[in-house]
């Protein structure tokens, strides 16, 4: 087992940049709002963007926006090991997300630099474009977006994703020079705070992550017959929302029962016409199933078609799915899910493996290249809000398993090649 250094990130200097930055769209509230594309979410890049250069790394920004710092390596002509998040938040969102990952990777190099160091490897810090929204920087770089359709990636205002990315120095135009590879990219390694609850609940410092779920998202529609609440017979009825009572629970069944713990949901539900004396006669809902399977969530499918099949029959109703979303997941290559749990070994940091059941910009990272992530625990698994909180402790442990982790595998991938 190869042996971790003695450097350290700075932890002062992380957590004074964490909160400097929340001030860049903070509401009354306490919440962060610096949606992509805004006057705070391009202050923040220029913030950062001097931070990078402070770390000694050359900055750009490419056609889809994202901001590259690049930190030279002992060979020049070596692929980067890269990291990073992202800066943009929900319209009240937290100040950890994206932005830990982002400053830790800034660290990381600063580190290198106030020690006279070098990777074999060049290193490079990227903040990616809009992960909340369209996510397309990281589709930008893994070359998965929709390059004839940009009325897919326009802002939530309407405004279109050729003036966006103008904004921030990209060109939809000149997309596809976005695109990175396995050879120009060795390796891709995110710190996130978690957004759930697992870590703080089992008392762990680390989450080792698995990879990131796939996802099938799903509308369906229930036709019945809007009648009488008082004078149609219980016999005779063709309830829309009784048939979404049976279906609502079938999900929650289909998901208990698969032997990978995946997730599933109906977040949303649209009732017609939604009276307090009628039968309702249509109901819309929503199906999200999530897994690090890919064969799991086809069988989940599989089951809710199924079900809907004997649903409609015993209701009297019609039931239509259409898909709304399908993304595949993403595993983490184990190589750095290893490198990961011998860096918290040697550091003597609990840690736990767990899968990544949000999205992030590994997501689509791992199309292309060696992905991994580290998680640091969530304040009772709070995120997306003010209330948001994750330790200065804890946000420092996974900045210097970030910092190990990348200088282990700096060695052994030069080794290996």
């Amino acid at each position: 087992m190869a042996v971790i250094t003695e450097l350290r990130i700075n932890h002062e200097r992380l957590h004074h940049r964490i909160y400097d930055l929340a001030k860049m769209g903070q509401q009354p509230s306490g919440s962060i709002r610096r949606l992509a594309f805004t006057p705070e979410d391009l202050q923040a890049r220029e913030v950062v963007k001097q931070w990078m250069l402070e770390a000694g790394m050359s900055v750009r920004t490419d056609a889809a926006g994202n901001l590259i710092g690049r930190y030279p390596g002992q060979n020049p002509m070596a692929p980067a090991l890269a990291t990073g998040s992202h800066l943009d938040t929900v319209p009240t969102g937290g100040r950890y997300d994206g932005v830990l990952g982002v400053l830790a990777g800034i660290e990381v190099a600063q580190t290198l630099k106030e020690n006279h160091l070098q990777l074999h490897h060049p290193l490079e810090v990227i903040v990616f474009t809009d992960e909340e929204s369209t996510m397309i920087g990281c589709q930008a770089m893994a070359g998965t977006v929709l390059l004839d359709n940009p009325e897919r990636y326009c802002s939530k205002t309407g405004e279109s994703i050729q003036s966006c990315l103008k904004r921030v120095g990209g060109n939809w135009e000149q997309l596809a020079t976005a695109r990175r590879s396995q050879q120009d990219m060795a390796a891709f390694l995110e710190l996130h705070v978690e957004q759930g609850a697992i870590l703080e609940r089992n008392q762990v410092s680390i989450g080792i992550v698995q990879g990131v779920v796939g996802m099938e998202r799903q509308k369906i529609t229930i036709l019945g017959q809007a009648n009488h609440a008082g004078t149609t017979p219980m016999e005779m009825r063709q309830d829309a929302l009784v048939a979404a009572a049976e279906l609502i629970l079938s999900v929650q069944e289909i998901a208990l029962k698969m032997p990978s713990e995946p997730v599933a949901t109906v977040g949303y539900l649209n009732v017609f016409p939604n009276a307090v004396n009628i039968i309702p006669g249509q109901v819309e809902l929503s199906v999200d199933m999530r897994d690090l399977s890919q064969n799991c969530l086809q069988e989940m499918l599989e089951k809710l078609q199924h079900k809907i099949i004997a649903i409609a029959n015993s209701t009297n109703t019609q039931i239509s799915i259409t898909p709304l979303l399908s993304v595949k997941p993403t595993l983490a290559a184990p190589e750095i899910q290893n490198t990961i749990e011998s860096v918290c070994q040697q550091l003597e940091f609990s840690y736990l493996s767990l899968p990544s059941r949000a999205g992030h910009d590994a997501l689509e990272m791992g199309r292309i290249t060696n992905m991994g992530m580290i998680f640091v625990p969530s304040q009772a698994g709070v995120s997306h809000s003010e209330a948001e909180y994750t330790s200065p402790e804890h946000c420092t442990q996974g900045a210097n398993v970030l910092l190990q982790t990348l200088l282990l595998f700096d060695q052994t991938y030069s080794q290996s090649k």
